[in-house]
C-alpha cells in the first residue's frame, strides 16, 4: 500500500521545489508536447527522474533534488527551469508558466494516456476533465512526524497569504472569471483539495491517509490534494498554494516565505502550551475551517487587495499590512517585493486590454 510512515521525517530544514508549467508553440498557445519531452527524447541530466506530465499533454512538471538550503534551492531551480526551456526549445516548444493559461480550452486538449490520470478521470469526471490548472510547490524537511503535523495545522491561516500574493490566474477556458485565481477554485472542485481540517497528530493523519486508500478513494497517498498536507513519503511539510509564476523572483519569495514558516513554527513546537489544544471544539475561533475557507475565497476573489480575518478570528487585516509584519518578524523580504509591484492577474488583464492575446501568452513564456 502506497503510503508512509513517521520513519520518513529525519531531516530539519531541506527544501524541494515542484513546478507546473503549460508547453506553448511558437506562438504561445497550449499544444501537446509532453510525449516527446518526457518519454521519446533524452531530457538533459539535471532534469532526469525529475520531468514528468501531468493530466493534460500540455502540462509538465519538474522538481529539484532535495536542498540543503535556500541558496541552494535557489541554484536548483532555476537551474531546472532553464534546463526544461532549453529542453522544449531543442525540440521546437516554449515553455509558459501562470496558475491557468489564458489561451486554454479544455475541450480542445489532448489528455495524457497514463493509467494513473486516465484512472482518475474515470473516477472524478467532469472536474477533473478541465483541469487545466498549474501550480508550485514547496516541500520542507521535519525531524519528527508530530512535529511536521502541529506544523502543516498552523501553517493553515498563511496559506491565502501566499494565494493572494500568488495570484495569476484571471482567465479561464476564454474569459475573464473576475478572480485573481481562478485556479484555486478550478481545482477546488476536485475531491480531497482545499483548505484540510486540523489533524490531532501524527497517527490520526496517518489512519485517514491509510483508510483513503483502503477504501478506494484514491489509489495512492498522491492523490490527497490538500493546500498544506505532512508529505509522509518525503519527510516534509508540503505547501500547494501558490499560483504558477513565470517569474523565478516570486517562486523564490514564496518558497522563502515558506521555509522561513517552518522554521519558525518548527523551534516554538516544543513551547507550545499546550498540544493540539487549539483545534478542540470551543476553543481556537480564530483557526476555524470556516474563517479560513473564507480567507482562501478573499484570496483567490482578490488578489492583492485581499484583507482577512485575523488569527483570532475577531477582526481583519489588509494584506500589506500582514506582509510587512510577516518581513519583519522572520526577516525575510521577498514577499514585500512581491507585494509591491503589480499582481499577476492585474498584469494578466492589462496586457490583454492594451495589447491583445499574443501579447499576453509571449509575456508568459520563460
Amino acid at each position: 500500500m502506497d503510503v508512509g510512515s513517521a520513519d520518513s521525517f529525519t531531516r530539519m530544514g531541506t527544501l524541494g521545489v515542484e513546478e507546473e508549467f503549460y508547453v506553448v508553440d511558437d506562438a504561445g498557445r497550449p499544444t501537446a508536447g509532453t510525449d516527446e519531452l518526457v518519454y521519446e527524447t533524452d531530457p538533459p541530466e539535471i532534469l532526469d527522474e525529475r520531468l514528468d506530465h501531468e493530466l493534460f499533454k500540455f502540462i509538465i512538471e519538474t522538481q529539484t533534488p532535495v536542498c540543503e538550503g535556500l541558496a541552494e534551492a535557489r541554484e536548483q531551480f532555476v537551474a531546472v527551469r532553464e534546463a526544461l526551456a532549453d529542453h522544449a526549445a531543442v525540440h521546437g516548444y516554449g515553455i509558459a508558466a501562470a496558475g491557468l493559461h489564458p489561451a486554454a480550452r479544455w475541450r480542445e486538449l489532448e489528455h495524457a494516456e497514463k493509467p494513473r490520470y486516465r484512472s482518475q478521470l474515470d473516477r472524478i469526471r467532469y472536474p477533473q476533465h478541465r483541469n487545466t490548472t498549474a501550480g508550485i510547490h514547496v516541500h520542507v524537511g521535519v525531524d519528527d512526524a508530530e512535529k511536521a503535523t502541529w506544523i502543516a495545522n498552523e501553517l493553515r491561516w498563511f496559506l491565502p497569504i501566499l494565494l493572494a500574493l500568488s495570484a495569476n490566474s484571471p482567465f479561464w477556458n476564454g474569459f475573464d472569471t473576475e478572480l485573481a485565481s481562478a485556479r484555486a477554485k478550478i481545482f477546488e472542485n476536485l475531491p480531497n483539495t482545499g483548505m484540510p481540517t486540523a489533524f490531532g497528530g501524527f497517527d490520526e493523519f496517518r489512519r485517514f491517509e491509510r483508510r483513503m486508500v483502503e477504501l478506494d478513494s484514491i489509489d495512492d497517498r498522491g492523490a490527497l490534494w490538500y493546500d498544506v498536507r505532512p508529505h509522509t513519503g518525503h519527510g516534509t511539510v508540503e505547501v500547494r498554494a501558490p499560483d504558477g509564476q513565470s517569474n523565478p523572483d516570486y517562486v523564490f519569495a514564496f518558497v522563502e516565505y515558506v521555509h522561513a514558516l517552518v522554521m519558525d513554527f518548527a523551534e516554538r513546537y516544543e513551547e507550545r502550551s499546550e498540544p493540539w489544544a487549539a483545534y478542540r471544539s470551543g476553543q481556537g475561533d480564530g483557526l476555524r475551517r470556516e474563517f479560513l475557507d473564507e480567507n482562501k475565497w478573499r484570496a483567490l476573489r482578490y488578489g492583492h487587495e485581499a484583507s482577512f480575518i485575523d488569527r483570532e478570528g475577531t477582526d481583519t487585516i489588509e494584506l500589506m499590512e500582514v506582509v510587512e509584519r510577516e518581513c519583519e518578524r522572520l526577516g525575510i523580504e521577498g514577499i514585500r517585493a512581491v507585494a509591491d509591484a503589480e499582481s499577476g492577474a492585474t498584469r494578466q488583464r492589462r496586457l490583454l486590454r492594451e495589447e491583445g492575446l499574443d501579447a499576453l501568452c509571449a509575456a508568459l513564456v520563460l
